[in-house]
């Protein structure tokens, strides 16, 4: 039996393409409903969305900047009505970072948007071929969740050693 360090070039090659053809039509949607947000905007909202009330540090951290940057960013989304600063409840000096009503519904609309492309690509699909595509995409997804899981015990165990 052979051992793969991976896909070989000819499967990477494919899952390159697949995967350029997903992020276009994630940004295609992003570009329709704010051509005005850059990813990095649109990454923190996500990460507001994910873990709503993480205060500053908790969200430079999540998309991996420095706290310096992640405040700007933050200044950014308060001043277009994005995010809210609220003070914490424990530490006042603390703050927490919530949604807006507004960053809400266009995250709502993005995913309308998105998910209509993809139904339209789906529809010109195979059944065998989207069956397969759900198979291998859920098997992704666990995979991919349980690497974030072993990460983010990493950096866990790191912090308390």
């Amino acid at each position: 039996m052979a051992v793969h360090d991976g896909p070989d070039p000819m499967h990477a090659a494919a899952i390159d393409d697949a995967a350029q053809a997903l992020l276009f039509a994630w940004d295609q949607a992003r570009e329709q409903v704010t051509p005005r947000l850059s990813w990095p905007q649109l990454n923190a909202l996500l990460a507001v969305e994910r873990a709503e009330g993480v205060n500053l540090g908790g969200l430079a951290a999540e998309l991996n900047m420095l706290l310096s940057s992640a405040s700007r960013l933050c200044d950014r989304l308060v001043a277009n009505g994005m995010v809210e600063r609220v003070p914490g409840r424990a530490d006042r000096r603390e703050i927490a970072l919530y949604l807006t009503p507004s960053s809400r519904g266009l995250l709502a609309e993005l995913r309308r948007i998105r998910r209509r492309a993809l139904t339209e690509t789906l529809e010109r699909m195979s059944g065998a071929g989207r069956a397969a595509l759900l198979r291998g995409l859920t098997e992704f997804a666990a995979a991919a969740d349980d690497e974030g899981k072993d990460g983010a015990a990493a950096a866990a165990a790191a912090r308390t050693a």
